[in-house]
């Protein structure tokens, strides 16, 4: 059965730009003078991207927001087994902010971006090649070869 070239151009545009947060938060760990600050932020916006490809891969609905733990949940009403990702990714929605404007008391350490960064890795390499579960009793499709998010998909298609 083929798939619905829509929504598997939309998750991958979602999944595209996580890879490419993620791409950005390493290099930035990498300078010789890292940006530590920019780095959370990109970790952050990645997970953030994961979470809205996955809803969208199954068609459920998100708001337009940036909070990891409002994401988290509704990824957890799909698929339980995403609760040890999305319970050490939801502590990322804080760099949303924090370190972002002067008159933060200090600057974040490596050792919390290299943490953060080491999550946000996990989270994606979790979503690459896992089957992913709904509760839908729905038929279920594959998506193409070489698309990179989960093998399948269950329930219909809704647009927000």
């Amino acid at each position: 059965m083929s798939s619905d070239p829509e929504l598997v151009a939309e998750t991958k545009g979602w999944l595209g730009k996580a890879r490419e947060d993620l791409a950005v938060a390493h290099h930035d760990l990498a300078a010789s003078m890292p940006f530590l600050a920019a780095a959370l932020f990109h970790v952050r916006q990645a997970v953030e991207k994961m979470f809205k490809g996955f809803l969208s891969w199954h068609a459920t609905p998100f708001r337009k927001t940036h909070s990891l733990e409002e994401l988290g949940e509704q990824c957890l009403r799909l698929d339980d087994s995403l609760r040890p990702i999305v319970d050490s990714a939801a502590p990322l929605t804080q760099y949303a902010w924090k370190f972002r404007y002067p008159g933060e008391p200090a600057g974040p350490t490596r050792e919390e971006a290299e943490r953060a960064l080491a999550v946000a890795r996990g989270a994606y390499e979790a979503g690459h090649g896992a089957p992913a579960r709904g509760r839908c009793s729905r038929e279920r499709r594959s998506l193409p070869e070489g698309s990179e998010v989960g093998q399948t998909r269950s329930c219909g298609r809704s647009r927000r």
